[in-house]
Protein backbone atom coordinates (compact mmCIF):
# COMPACT_ATOMS: atom_id res chain seq x y z
CA UNK A 1 0.00 0.00 0.00
CA UNK A 2 1.08 3.51 -0.94
CA UNK A 3 0.99 6.03 1.61
CA UNK A 4 0.20 9.55 0.54
CA UNK A 5 1.71 11.32 3.36
CA UNK A 6 5.36 9.15 2.84
CA UNK A 7 4.75 10.22 -0.93
CA UNK A 8 4.33 13.92 -0.31
CA UNK A 9 6.95 14.43 2.84
CA UNK A 10 9.57 11.87 0.16
CA UNK A 11 8.74 15.03 -2.69
CA UNK A 12 9.00 17.73 -0.28
CA UNK A 13 12.07 16.82 0.82
CA UNK A 14 13.82 15.90 -2.66
CA UNK A 15 11.12 16.19 -5.24
CA UNK A 16 11.26 13.33 -7.53
CA UNK A 17 11.29 11.16 -4.90
CA UNK A 18 7.80 10.53 -3.72
CA UNK A 19 6.87 9.83 -7.33
CA UNK A 20 9.64 7.26 -7.51
CA UNK A 21 8.60 6.01 -4.00
CA UNK A 22 4.88 5.68 -6.00
CA UNK A 23 7.04 3.34 -8.77
CA UNK A 24 7.11 6.20 -11.26
CA UNK A 25 10.67 6.12 -11.88
CA UNK A 26 10.61 8.58 -14.82
CA UNK A 27 8.40 11.16 -13.54
CA UNK A 28 10.82 11.05 -10.78
CA UNK A 29 13.65 11.55 -12.61
CA UNK A 30 11.63 14.63 -14.84
CA UNK A 31 10.90 16.15 -11.34
CA UNK A 32 13.91 15.88 -10.37
CA UNK A 33 15.43 17.66 -13.17
CA UNK A 34 12.36 19.96 -14.21
CA UNK A 35 12.72 21.19 -10.07
CA UNK A 36 16.54 21.95 -10.36
CA UNK A 37 16.21 23.88 -13.66
CA UNK A 38 13.58 25.92 -12.00
CA UNK A 39 15.55 26.50 -9.17
CA UNK A 40 18.79 27.49 -10.88
CA UNK A 41 16.93 29.65 -13.81
CA UNK A 42 14.88 31.30 -11.64
CA UNK A 43 16.81 32.19 -8.71
CA UNK A 44 14.57 30.33 -6.27
CA UNK A 45 11.16 32.06 -7.13
CA UNK A 46 9.96 29.70 -9.82
CA UNK A 47 11.65 26.49 -8.15
CA UNK A 48 9.84 26.71 -4.54
CA UNK A 49 6.44 26.53 -6.58
CA UNK A 50 7.63 23.65 -8.65
CA UNK A 51 9.12 21.89 -5.69
CA UNK A 52 5.32 22.12 -3.97
CA UNK A 53 3.58 20.83 -7.08
CA UNK A 54 6.16 17.77 -7.38
CA UNK A 55 5.16 16.93 -3.29
CA UNK A 56 1.68 17.64 -4.30
CA UNK A 57 1.51 15.10 -7.04
CA UNK A 58 3.28 12.65 -5.45
CA UNK A 59 0.44 12.55 -2.83
CA UNK A 60 -2.29 13.18 -5.36
CA UNK A 61 -1.33 10.09 -7.02
CA UNK A 62 -0.49 8.10 -4.08
CA UNK A 63 -4.10 9.05 -2.97
CA UNK A 64 -5.71 8.07 -5.98
CA UNK A 65 -3.98 4.78 -6.67
CA UNK A 66 -3.43 3.24 -2.90
CA UNK A 67 -1.98 -0.36 -4.17
CA UNK A 68 0.95 -1.12 -6.06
Amino acid sequence: MRDPFIAGLLSLLIPGVGQIYNGRVIIGIIWLLLTGVSWIGSAGLLGCVVHLISAWCAYSYAKDNPVR
